[in-house]
């Protein structure tokens, strides 16, 4: 096996959790909430996360298939205005994440501000970098409000994939486009009598990384290998996170989650539905989704495809205070990474959570909440022994200790990727309500974020509960 070779890694086990939590230390400290970030002494503006909402996340090919991505990305949009009042005359910019494109609406992020009734006047713009893509909408509006251009932005994410688009073959496209150009009806009929059979196979989207031609389940599959992770712990991860969002769900705690009334349907969607509670001899049963017969990654430990769409609200805290509105947070540091697509695909929160904390001035101990988005359960363990790690920290961190393991009774307490779902572009929005949201519920002061994506790439955040802050 190439690439990384893990020595002396620890197994974690995650029993079912129980109905409550204990949190344990970083609580909210309103007196000195803005002192321990070195950002706060950095001279740079108050950035500050309103609100989010999201439609409910459903398996693809159900409730939402007869809708298109611009649909979902409209809805939050819409919901996102009533949520937080904001006229959408206020809003300076918007923008969107999405990985696989609708071509009627490749730029999503300006066709859904239209739909929703923003402001003609208001700029939009869509990003794309796999699973972060609304990651990337958030900071780059970060960013833009930081130069000094806007005060208030609206970032989201969108996937749709019950309607992936699906293209003729290279062949058949050249033949269209030659027909096209011929002027006489022999050019055309010459053309269609070259028509051959091979010319109607589909060219369709691939699901492997282009630069390596391999799976992320493969990929997942790889990473349990070389960390040593164990189908049985990859089972209880999964258990543990799909137990986690039912119990979110049944307390009310997904207030992000706005129901959906589907044009045709009876009755709103008003929950997501990929949350299946079972129990560890079952998911023992199932047989492995990629490296057949001896993987670990099954249908169960791994995120599955998922419709939905997200969308938040940021501006400065100035412009915060004119409005008469209550951020829920402080969106303080942040940082992108990047390594070998091939053997450490998945490994980004690895990488960028002991450099964004660096950036911050902060620990681990300082992270009252941590919000990572589910993958695999495969690549979850595995980057929580890489980080535990000597080896890995000394190899390929270049650091002189491990970093150690974060509390996991703060880790996705309201379960994840795993049992939520992951519409790609639209996770990193859904991960930063439930931090900010978390934050106020559970009274801590920091959170967490960080994701893998396609690509060997990673995103680190920081983000500080509000001192007015409220549900």
């Amino acid at each position: 096996m190439s690439g990384i070779l893990a020595k002396n890694l620890p197994r974690f086990h995650y029993a079912a959790p129980q109905a409550s939590c204990i949190w344990a230390s970083s609580r909210f400290d309103k007196k000195n909430y803005a002192t321990t970030v070195k950002s706060a002494s950095q001279g740079k503006k108050n950035i500050v996360y309103i609100d989010g909402v999201r439609t409910p996340f459903l398996p693809s090919n159900t409730d939402y298939n007869k809708l298109i991505a611009h649909d979902l990305a409209r809805e939050t949009l819409v919901n996102l205005q009533k949520k937080t009042g904001v006229p959408v005359d206020v809003i300076d910019y918007v923008i969107y994440g999405t990985v696989m494109q609708e071509v009627r609406t490749s730029n999503i992020a300006r066709e859904a501000a239209l739909a929703a009734g923003y402001s003609l006047h208001t700029p939009a713009h869509t990003v794309t970098m796999a699973c972060i893509s609304s990651n990337v909408a958030l900071t780059t509006g970060v960013g833009l409000i930081h130069s000094g251009v806007y005060d208030v932005i609206v970032a989201g994410g969108v996937e749709f994939m019950s309607d992936i688009p699906i293209r003729h073959s290279r062949a058949m496209r050249n033949l269209m486009l030659k027909a096209n150009k011929a002027k006489t009806p022999m050019q055309k009929l010459s053309l269609l009598a070259s028509i051959r059979p091979g010319h109607f196979v589909p060219d369709l989207p691939a699901v492997a990384e282009f630069s390596t031609n391999e799976t992320m389940g493969h990929s997942g599959d790889r990473l349990a290998a070389a960390f040593n992770v164990t189908r049985e712990e990859q089972d209880d991860y999964a258990l543990r996170s799909h137990t986690l969002a039912a119990q979110a769900h049944q307390n009310g705690n997904l207030s992000d989650m706005i129901p959906f009334n589907v044009p045709g349907a009876k009755g709103a969607v008003d929950k997501d539905k990929g949350i299946r509670v079972s129990t560890k001899e079952q998911l023992a049963k199932l047989k492995p989704a990629f490296v057949k017969p001896y993987g670990t990654v099954t249908a169960a430990n791994a995120s599955y495809l998922t419709d939905g769409a997200s969308a938040g609200l940021i501006m400065t805290e100035e412009k915060a205070k004119q409005l008469g509105l209550k951020p829920k947070a402080y969106l303080r540091e942040f940082t992108y990474v990047s390594q070998d697509p091939k053997d450490q695909l998945l490994l980004g929160p690895a990488y960028a959570i002991p450099k964004v904390l660096d950036k911050a001035g902060l620990t681990l101990k300082d992270i009252g909440v941590w919000e990572i988005h589910e993958a695999f359960a495969a690549q979850i363990l595995a980057n929580l022994k890489a980080l535990d790690s000597e080896f890995f920290a000394k190899t390929y961190l270049k650091r002189s200790q491990k970093v150690g393991v974060p509390d996991l009774k703060k880790w996705n307490a309201w379960g994840g990727s795993l049992s939520i779902g992951h519409p790609f572009a639209a996770t990193g929005i859904r991960l930063a309500t439930h931090t900010a949201n978390r934050l106020i519920k559970e009274d801590q002061q920091f959170g967490l974020i960080a994701a893998c994506a396609a690509g060997g790439q990673g995103v680190g955040m920081i983000v500080e509960r509000h001192p007015d802050a409220k549900l």
